[in-house]
């Protein structure tokens, strides 16, 4: 549906994005994560057409984005900085929108009117960030995009109103059959509504997958001996390793299923695999690429 490939972006001799490649599926909620400084929100920039790549490509149902109006019609997007009119009325951008989005719904934006409690003649510029954020996602959704691309689209929310902006976009999701696109620090979020992820360092996307599929294959063991730990199966990759009294722990790379089997042969007293959360898979997937915490003595 939306892809890049071997995208590269150079800013004054810094190379922002490294032969980044990934693929949203029709249909998906994708949760495009990574350190600060990896290339998100270039990769986004470059996805909704802002940024003109130095090479390689990026396309909406392999066609480029870049300077294709037809492409951009399907497309909507929320920045961290969402763009407005200085003067304008949400009243007066949903014109605007109007004008560039065929599919723009006046019907659906008086139905907003019930979930979003803004005044659409008030001036953006004098409301609150979580106000205008709201304003963004009337606007937004109104426009009945095929592709939405979120840059911390929940950002200056109220937990009433972040389940309620969720709750609209998986709709579109289920029904409508919306590809969304959300990057995002609050792992523990992504995690609710993903179902598949994109993990980004320093202009690469090292690694992309369904959710299930991480999970299923980064494990997380907890273990009891009886006596001192015995020396682990060489076939078991274990990312991290710790031990609090009796109860070793081990996170494990590889197939669930193969490695519980592995482990039973080093006869514990308990085994049990427990399921990773996206925010340790992140850490742990990062752990290769020098994202540790470190521990400083002050």
């Amino acid at each position: 549906m939306l892809t890049t490939k071997n995208l590269v972006k150079t800013f004054e001799g810094f190379r922002a994005l490294d032969g980044a490649t990934m693929t949203v599926p029709q249909g998906a909620v994708y949760g495009l994560v990574g350190p600060n400084g990896a290339g998100k929100s270039t990769v986004i920039r470059h996805l909704t057409g802002v940024y003109r790549q130095d090479s390689g490509e990026v396309l909406l149902r392999g066609a480029p984005v870049w300077e294709n109006p037809d492409a951009k019609r399907c497309i909507a997007s929320i920045g961290d900085d969402w763009y407005y009119f200085p003067q304008a009325s949400i009243a007066e951008m949903a014109s605007v929108y109007a004008g560039v989005y065929p599919a723009f719904s006046r019907e659906r934006y008086e139905k907003m009117k019930g979930v979003f409690p803004l005044n659409d003649r008030g001036m953006i510029r004098r409301m609150s960030k979580g106000m205008q954020k709201q304003a963004a996602f009337w606007l937004a959704l109104c426009c009945m995009p095929e592709v939405l691309i979120l840059d911390e689209p929940v950002d200056g929310l109220d937990p009433v109103m972040r389940r309620q902006v969720w709750s609209l976009l998986l709709d579109d999701v289920s029904q409508r059959g919306t590809t969304v696109l959300v990057s995002s620090h609050n792992l523990r979020e992504l995690e609710d509504v993903c179902d598949h992820v994109g993990i980004m360092s320093r202009g690469k996307v090292l690694l992309e997958r369904s959710l299930s599929e991480l999970q299923d294959k980064t494990v997380k063991l907890q273990v009891v001996y009886r006596g001192e730990e015995p020396s682990l199966p060489p076939e078991v990759n274990v990312l991290h390793r710790s031990c609090v009294g009796r109860v070793h722990t081990y996170i494990v790379r590889g197939d669930r299923e193969a490695i519980l089997q592995r482990m039973a042969a080093t006869d514990p007293l308990l085994l049990e695999a427990i399921p990773l959360t996206l925010e340790e898979i992140f850490i742990y997937e990062m752990g290769g690429e020098d994202y540790a915490v470190r521990e400083i003595v002050l």
